[in-house]
């Protein structure tokens, strides 16, 4: 009997330790769950702060939109309109050809958008796929011209257009988006280089040219780069107010942000601030619509544009 009792004291004594060392590593366990736990709690709520804080100018002016003048400057603010009028979206485009204004728009940023597209790309193509004398000084030359402001470059610009009589017209407008834009050529020449030479080598092997490993190879690889450049050239078209300002002279001509300009009062007449809300609203539309749709494509973009130097 005291053999048998002191072989299970001692097979106690050998479990005590496992237990506790299962104890222990079932307690750490627990607190790296709970650290876990803790630690995506916290971001979701930081993230939610600030996706509140970011559409908070932005219901701000969608509700201001449905507002009176008395109501968006009142103190305490009126978060919700009481009542709503949606009459102000109506008089945007009674008392205003607000509509035209939107189709000159249009009318300028497609052919911008597709002349960006072709020249950047060209360009691009030729800074990162073809080897030839001096082009890496050529490139420096071209981003260096980044850091160079439009307020440098906007009277010998006036001055060229002038003397080529496009003032007043949407020749100045459109056509230097066919020249090329060095922070476009930059971005897909960042892209390129992230597509294998070794496709290109193997075309070229094949007989193809230049041009046919351009359009047949390269492009169908850069479509997320390339819906980067074009929306962000149609935000930039879209919502440009100083270079029509500067090149339109007639108000039948005048872009979406010109047009929503006219909004604003002058000593003889109050701004509607409700109006000029509503129209606003209808210039972001687009631009948040397209980005939602195209969402997907742009985050990629952005991501692969970047991934070589």
């Amino acid at each position: 009997m005291s053999k048998a009792t002191d072989a299970q004291s001692l097979e106690k004594r050998l479990m005590q330790p496992s237990a506790r060392m299962l104890g222990m590593v079932l307690s750490f366990r627990k607190s790296r769950q709970v650290q876990r736990a803790f630690g995506a709690i916290l971001v979701n709520v930081v993230v939610l702060t600030l996706g509140v804080l970011f559409a908070l100018p932005f219901y701000w002016l969608l509700s201001s939109s449905l507002k009176t003048t008395a109501q968006i400057f009142q103190m305490p603010p009126v978060w919700w309109p009481n009542p709503i009028l949606w009459t102000n979206y109506i008089r945007v485009f009674t008392e205003s050809p607000f509509a035209h204004y939107a189709l000159n728009t249009l009318v300028i940023a497609a052919p911008v958008t597709i002349g960006t597209l072709i020249s950047g790309a060209m360009v691009a193509y030729g800074f990162s796929r073809i080897e030839w004398k001096g082009r890496d000084l050529l490139f420096g030359i071209t981003l260096s011209t980044l850091m160079i402001p439009f307020t440098v470059t906007m009277v010998p610009m006036f001055i060229i257009f002038r003397k080529l009589r496009w003032i007043g017209s949407y020749k100045p407008l459109i056509v230097p988006a066919f020249f090329g834009s060095p922070y476009f050529i930059f971005m897909l020449r960042q892209f390129f280089r992230t597509i294998p030479p070794e496709l290109s080598d193997a075309a070229r092997v094949d007989g193809a040219s230049e041009l046919r490993i351009f359009l047949r190879i390269v492009l169908p690889l850069t479509k997320p780069a390339l819906a980067v450049v074009a929306l962000f050239s149609f935000i930039g078209v879209w919502g440009d107010f100083l270079a029509p300002l500067i090149y339109i002279d007639d108000m039948k001509k005048y872009t979406i942000a010109l047009g929503l300009f006219r909004f604003l009062g002058d000593r003889a007449h109050e701004t509607d601030w409700g109006i000029l809300m509503a129209a606003s609203t209808f210039t972001l539309l687009p631009i948040v619509l397209i980005f939602f749709l195209a969402q997907r494509t742009f985050i990629e973009g952005i991501k692969l544009t970047g991934m070589k130097g």
